[in-house]
């Protein structure tokens, strides 16, 4: 059953951690112009001259795209953080990653500097990045086997909830209108024949948007507070550091019962089956063939879930509603509906994950999100011909969305958890989490060009990945739900063809059970 201490733990390092992976993903896009317009600014202050407009565009892009970059380099510190910090120790660590970068990026309007916001992306994509693989990789070690699929949705519904957040707070009525109206005032009085400083004064009073950078730091803050309160993943303290006595006691409080030795017992056994494997880096768990199909099942998962289309869909949106009538000032107001779908469909999947299995959920999820593509394509090529064309590609968006928010979005984390054991694991998420920064990267490196190149049939391109990923997925990944993590290792050994290291000393080498113990003393006695 969900324990209060699961609960909160849960909740604590999703909205601590993902939350604000969530946030930064799309915090930038509403007070873009604002952002540009303050780089100009600084830069006609400093030099005198305006702002060369390919310079504008190469410091805005590095400004997106350090992001995605900061989180390739946060999974690829996960490995060695996971192994000597713990999962706790590294998320709290982390924090300081955030926090640095929402002081800087909240006071570089006073500082004068844009250059700061442009390495707090970096600092802010490397706290991402660790925090996206091990806040999934902390919660699925500590949840029951039959409540480890919900558990581990739960940081992709914190992600959701960040996005949503980032975009209600940027609406123009809330940290845009302020601005607006003062740069209107401004400009007013410049009309009247005031001079330039008043102009930029009157900008400086407006920026609303630093407040909205900075804001980040509010989560890691409340984190860094609370989380030390909790215990270490019990499966870090008992296999990795061995301490037996504090990997019980933090399953007894989690689980908020006394005896708990099945599950001390089922990490024995899989600590017995790992011994002669010892801890796995990168390069050994790409040669070891124990974890072949493991391996390829989580870079095919990581990278269909990025290059499926989900950024290129999300950058579509706003003009697939504007040329489906709706009016340009009311369009923000129809992207954050979008982001709310985005919500409440992946909470209705940490509600169903572990009825319908996260099979049932990836392949629907992909199936939807395919036939969504094939039909979009067809909307936007017909719809200047066609007028009600423009209404199906609103319906194929939403219907993109709920797609992927119930399968693609948030399952690959929770499979990742689930197929490794505790030795190979934190090399995987490094893998996985990789694979999902750069594709990430990738995408949002070529979509651009793809749309110039291509107009609407970009998104065949995205059906095409999301069938291939169906595929793959039909054949060869199998159900995990309510197994434990030795019984999905069985599974894949199979297909590896492969023996499991099942251990006929475990009864011998798993301490006595407190009741066995005290069976032992009370026949001794008679």
């Amino acid at each position: 059953k969900m324990t209060l201490p699961l609960a909160l733990v849960a909740l604590i390092s999703a909205f601590g951690s993902s939350f604000q992976y969530g946030y930064n993903v799309s915090v930038i896009n509403s007070p873009a112009p604002y952002m540009q317009d303050f780089y100009n600014r600084t830069y006609l202050e400093r030099t005198g001259v305006p702002m060369d407009r390919g310079f504008q565009t190469l410091l805005w892009s590095l400004t997106v795209s350090m992001f995605p970059l900061g989180g390739l380099f946060g999974s690829l510190l996960v490995w060695p953080m996971v192994n000597n910090c713990g999962r706790k120790g590294t998320l709290l660590i982390n924090n300081l990653f955030s926090i640095a970068a929402a002081i800087l990026m909240g006071t570089s309007e006073l500082a004068k500097t844009f250059e700061v916001i442009i390495l707090s992306r970096v600092l802010m994509g490397i706290f991402a990045g660790l925090a996206s693989n091990v806040v999934p990789m902390f919660l699925g070690e500590m949840s029951p086997k039959n409540l480890r699929g919900a558990v581990g949705v739960v940081p992709q519904l914190f992600i959701t909830i960040g996005i949503l957040a980032a975009q209600i707070l940027g609406l123009h009525s809330i940290l845009g209108n302020a601005e607006g109206k003062a740069v209107a005032q401004g400009l007013s009085r410049a009309a009247q024949g005031e001079d330039f400083p008043q102009l930029t004064q009157c900008c400086d009073l407006a920026a609303g948007w630093p407040v909205l950078l900075g804001l980040t730091g509010i989560p890691s803050l409340l984190q860094l507070l609370t989380l030390p309160f909790f215990p270490e993943s019990p499966r870090h303290l008992l296999i990795q550091k061995g301490t037996e006595e504090q990997a019980r006691r933090a399953l007894q409080r989690l689980r908020g019962r006394q005896d708990v030795d099945d599950e001390i017992q089922e990490m024995y056994q899989e600590n017995l089956s790992e011994k002669e494997e010892g801890q796995f880096s990168v390069l050994s768990l790409f040669t070891f063939r124990g974890l072949r199909w493991q391996l390829i099942s989580i870079i095919v998962m990581m990278a269909g879930q990025q290059l499926s289309g989900v950024n290129g869909v999300f950058y579509y949106a706003d003009r697939i509603f504007e040329s489906a009538g709706v009016h340009s000032s009311s369009i923000q107001y129809v992207t954050v509906s979008i982001g709310a779908i985005n919500v409440v469909m992946t909470l209705l999947a940490v509600f169903i994950v572990e009825s319908l299995g996260r099979r049932i959920l990836l392949l629907a999820g992909f199936v939807l999100c395919s036939a969504s593509c094939a039909l979009l394509t067809l909307a936007l090529n017909l719809q200047s011909t066609v007028s009600w064309m423009s209404y199906l590609s609103i319906v194929c968006v939403i219907a993109y969305i709920i797609g992927h928010a119930i399968g693609p979005s948030p399952i690959p984390a929770v499979m990742i958890t689930e197929m490794f054991l505790q030795s190979s694991r934190p090399a995987a998420f490094m893998v996985g989490g990789s694979v999902h920064w750069l594709s990430n990267f990738t995408v949002g490196l070529l979509f651009l060009y793809m749309e110039a190149g291509l107009g609407p049939y970009s998104f065949l391109i995205f059906c095409a990945i999301c069938v291939a990923t169906v595929l793959y997925i039909f054949f060869i990944v199998p159900e995990t739900k309510n197994k434990t993590f030795m019984e999905i290792n069985r599974i894949m050994a199979k297909r590896n063809r492969v023996e499991v290291q099942e251990s006929k000393e475990l009864r011998d080498s798993y301490p006595l059970s407190r009741q066995e113990e005290k069976k032992s003393l009370s026949s001794s006695e008679m």
